[in-house]
């Protein structure tokens, strides 16, 4: 369930940190952070769908690492991220 290339593109300016930017933390995140809401809404439907329910364990993974190596190195763009984001932590 990949992204369709215009909302990767759409979360990519929204994001990004400088104009030829597409792989600093922040659009990482933003862009795992897509990927496991639309798994999310295919749960709802497909409850017993475990060997999809494993990338998502592993995207929530990925992005949490993510998040803890942002926080480590500057916390404003963190705070910045989670708050655009509507993470909690």
């Amino acid at each position: 369930m990949a992204l369709q290339r215009e909302a990767k593109q759409e979360i990519i300016t929204q994001f990004k940190t400088h104009d030829s930017d597409t792989g600093s933390p922040e659009v990482q995140i933003a862009i795992l952070t897509k990927r496991i809401e639309d798994l999310q809404e295919h749960f709802k439907m497909h409850v017993k769908d475990n060997h999809s329910r494993r990338g998502l364990l592993k995207m929530v993974s990925k992005r949490k690492s993510l998040l803890d190596y942002l926080k480590r190195q500057n916390v404003e763009r963190y705070q910045k991220v989670i708050g655009k984001l509507g993470l909690r932590k």
